[in-house]
């Protein structure tokens, strides 16, 4: 038969001394201290998220200065008083839900109250629970009192937003913060009340229990009350059968997923999306754990030893070591922004399903991703993508340059306009062999004045793989800059842009390639160096003219002998 009296976990298990609160010793001592010591302030206020506390250690507060026989500042439990409390039977207490009593006429009735002295015990309590819900009129009405009460009347003010009392009431209390519980205090507290309940659980159970109340014994109790209830009849709640409860996936999905996201593979973002939905998962849910196991990702790129501290087990460490190797800070971050965001679109809307395969679609392919950027281009984040995603295909393919020659303003290969032939692709850089290029000689200012006298000839030949350089060499303002030591054509650029994309690594070949190129031409062994001058630097004794070179010569001291060309 079923039991008529079953009163929620929460609610049986709810701590009714000091001594049974779980991750709240520094607010215990000082309260029991106050009690033991009397000095009692007249107004508290508990701050913090919804089930850590405030309004258990409010009501535990009121039974200790009230109790007969207090025990080190903690109440026995069995005077009248405290056995009043306990049943909400007690004159002396009372406890006002401010967010349905936050009127002016609410707060005058309290005001009343207090004028009289209690019948039982040494003071009155009033809680007012939400307190950051009272009207303007009502917190007004309240200061007075609050700020000068009878000395048997104590106000505690328990709120989850702080911020929205006026000052005036916060500067006339003593504040408390709860903070969120830590995973292992909740553990631990879901272990003694599974016991006493005599449930057995799964230690992966516990955990993802704890890690889903957020914070919030409340909240895990209730988890675990909601799990029992599903497994009732079964010996052993497992794991997976908690998953299925609540409608929460396995961290080896979210790795799965994000594997997807790095390597673009929409359909099997949207596959891994399709079997959630199957499951019966809760889409929410799966979304917001999916946002932290990326914030999870994002601290280990930041630093490993983080590790240390996430309440993850070593399977899933290993994994995520793994996942977040294989992505750099700003990809990870994009993720997370974009999810972040999912989560408050969908949490109301009718197309949650829709909206989240847009979310999954544009995460993989990054030069859709608008960001933060204005309404005229693309944002910061996708630019950068769409150039790594460039430069990949450039290392994976080195031929993927060749099929990017730009001829007058349409890539070769397409088709031509009407009228128009298309022109053939420019060979490739020619490759000098070792053998050959130590048979040539050391360079000589002959062969400088060689490449000098025809460098626009040179340049205009560049082979397809080296256009791009020739862009950028045509482009800026370009010096040959003395000295020449062994060979070494020294090029600077204005444009730091332009010195930027030929000096990265991935262009280290392509520099090697210019020297061969250089070097074949002149017939002697040459190397290739680039320089960028200083915002606004004009010509100056460290360089000259790629024009003035045309009629100077160049010694191996850098001295420029003028004759004619």
């Amino acid at each position: 038969m079923a039991d008529e009296h079953y009163l929620a976990l929460y609610r049986k298990y709810r701590p009714m001394t000091f001594e049974d609160v779980r991750g709240r010793d520094a607010i215990v001592r000082t309260l029991r201290n106050q009690i033991m010591t009397g000095r009692i302030s007249h107004s508290y206020l508990f701050c913090g998220t919804r089930g850590t506390g405030k309004t258990t250690i409010a009501k535990i507060f009121a039974k200790a200065v009230n109790c007969e026989d207090p025990q080190d500042g903690s109440p026995c439990g069995k005077c009248a008083s405290c056995r009043a409390i306990e049943r909400n039977a007690a004159l002396n207490v009372t406890e006002l839900d401010a967010a349905s009593n936050n009127s002016v006429e609410d707060i005058r009735r309290i005001i009343d109250q207090v004028a009289y002295s209690p019948d039982q015990g040494k003071y009155r309590i009033y809680i007012l629970d939400e307190a950051h819900m009272l009207s303007n009129a009502a917190a007004n009405a309240l200061l007075k009192t609050l700020e000068e009460p009878p000395s048997y009347a104590i106000f505690i003010l328990a709120t989850t937003e702080p911020n929205k009392l006026p000052v005036t009431i916060l500067s006339r209390c003593q504040r408390f913060d709860f903070g969120r519980l830590p995973l292992v205090v909740i553990e631990g507290r879901l272990r003694e009340v599974a016991e006493r309940e005599g449930l057995q659980i799964e230690d992966r159970a516990y955990h993802y229990m704890a890690g889903a109340a957020d914070g919030s014994m409340r909240d895990g109790l209730s988890l675990l009350d909601q799990c029992n209830a599903f497994n009732y009849g079964n010996a052993l709640l497992t794991y997976e059968r908690t998953l299925e409860i609540l409608g929460a996936v396995d961290t080896v999905v979210f790795s799965d997923l994000f594997g997807c996201l790095h390597a673009g593979k929409v359909p099997g973002a949207l596959k891994i999306l399709d079997d959630v939905l199957l499951q019966g998962r809760e889409l929410v849910q799966f979304i917001t754990d999916f946002t932290w196991y990326l914030r999870n990702l994002m601290l280990l790129r930041a630093d490993e030893q983080v590790g240390r501290s996430l309440d993850v087990s070593a399977e899933n460490l290993k994994r995520m070591l793994r996942d977040e190797k294989s992505a750099d800070m700003a990809e990870i971050m994009r993720y997370i922004r974009i999810f972040s965001a999912l989560t408050g679109e969908i949490r109301f809307s009718s197309s949650r399903r829709i909206l989240t395969e847009m979310a999954l679609i544009r995460a993989c392919r990054a030069a859709m991703d608008a960001g933060s950027s204005d309404k005229s281009g693309d944002s910061l984040e996708g630019l950068q993508a769409r150039v790594q995603k460039l430069e990949q295909r450039l290392i994976e393919n080195e031929s993927f340059m060749a099929d990017l020659v730009i001829k007058g303003g349409s890539v070769s290969g397409a088709a031509a306009p009407a009228g128009q032939t298309a022109e053939a692709p420019q060979p490739a850089a020619p490759q000098i062999s070792p053998e050959k290029k130590a048979a040539l000689k050391a360079a000589t200012p002959e062969g400088i004045r060689k490449i000098v006298g025809k460098w626009d000839a040179l340049v205009n030949d560049f082979p397809a793989d080296l256009d791009y350089m020739k862009r950028y060499i045509k482009g800026g303002c370009v010096h040959i800059l003395p000295p020449v030591k062994e060979g070494e054509i020294r090029i600077a650029f204005d444009n730091s842009i332009a010195y930027g994309m030929c000096m990265s690594d991935s262009k280290k070949d392509d520099r090697e390639r210019l020297a061969d190129y250089f070097s074949q031409a002149a017939g002697e062994k040459m190397s290739v160096a680039f320089e960028t001058l200083d915002k606004n630097q004009q010509n100056t004794e460290n360089g000259i003219y790629l024009d003035d070179l045309f009629k100077d010569s160049v010694d191996w001291d850098g001295n420029i002998e003028t004759e004619d060309f």
